[in-house]
């Protein structure tokens, strides 16, 4: 021992105090949180609590391949409009939608979704057995009572988006048509993102005993998503506490 501390260049009377004072973990009372918040639900978000689960030898499953909708020149495709720019400087200015897919052994799911990319709030959605027109209305129809002016709506290429139907539904609510390029997430990223933090925290893992049961307890996470969920980027606050605290987006 005496020749270690002298190659550490470390004092016997130093060595012997941090040995009988070890030091205090700031996280101990956190630590038994965590593990029982992971236990019952995987919503953990943020740079410390990441950090614990690792220490505590907690993983969350690596995430699948994306769902693609692309399915080829289906209709008329939208220049990109959006162009990357996911800021916004008022509520339901520019908004962003996508489809994404779940596996569950009774079959797959599959969800619709408008974001307002002024405050991550999901404003409007479908779930449904099937990716067809028929969600995107009733998509729509949510979407409607909420819009209050002239909006930007983008997505993919999905066929969905590339619909007569679709596009004359668009300028019918005052919506002007942005779609990614071709074969690029990048350019829908916010969308993307939730549906990573979507499925990381509520489904990855579970399973559902039907899909009336798969559809409310998404709907439930969809609200608490918007309600309860506070994230950074908004300031700490929740998508509904930031929508009503425009002056903090300035």
């Amino acid at each position: 021992m005496a020749l270690v501390l002298e190659k550490l260049d470390l004092k016997r009377s130093t060595f012997y105090y941090h040995l009988s004072h070890p030091r205090r973990d700031r996280y101990a009372d956190v630590r038994p949180l965590v593990r029982e918040a992971f236990s019952r639900t995987a919503r953990i978000s943020g740079k410390t609590v990441l950090r614990l689960m690792r220490e505590e030898g907690l993983r969350c499953a690596i995430r699948r391949k994306r769902y693609s909708s692309y399915r080829g020149e289906q209709g008329k495709a939208a220049r990109n409009v959006l162009g990357r720019d996911f800021s916004a400087d008022a509520p339901m200015r520019k908004l962003v939608t996508d489809v994404t897919e779940f596996g569950q052994p009774w079959g797959k799911a599959y969800l619709s979704p408008v974001m307002d990319l002024y405050n991550n709030e999901i404003v409007a959605w479908s779930v449904s057995e099937n990716p067809n027109m028929a969600q995107i209305r009733e998509m729509m129809d949510m979407l409607g009572p909420r819009l209050d002016g002239p909006a930007l709506l983008h997505s993919d290429q999905g066929w969905q988006y590339q619909q007569e139907p679709y596009r004359l539904r668009l300028a019918e609510m005052g919506l002007k048509q942005s779609m990614s390029r071709k074969a690029n997430c990048l350019d829908n990223a916010c969308m993307e993102g939730f549906f990573g933090h979507m499925k990381d925290e509520f489904s990855r893992g579970r399973r559902f005993e039907s899909f009336e049961s798969f559809k409310a307890e998404l709907d439930g996470y969809i609200e608490y998503w918007n309600t309860r969920r506070y994230q950074v980027r908004l300031d700490g606050m929740t998508p509904v506490q930031y929508r009503g605290h425009p002056i903090s987006a300035a």
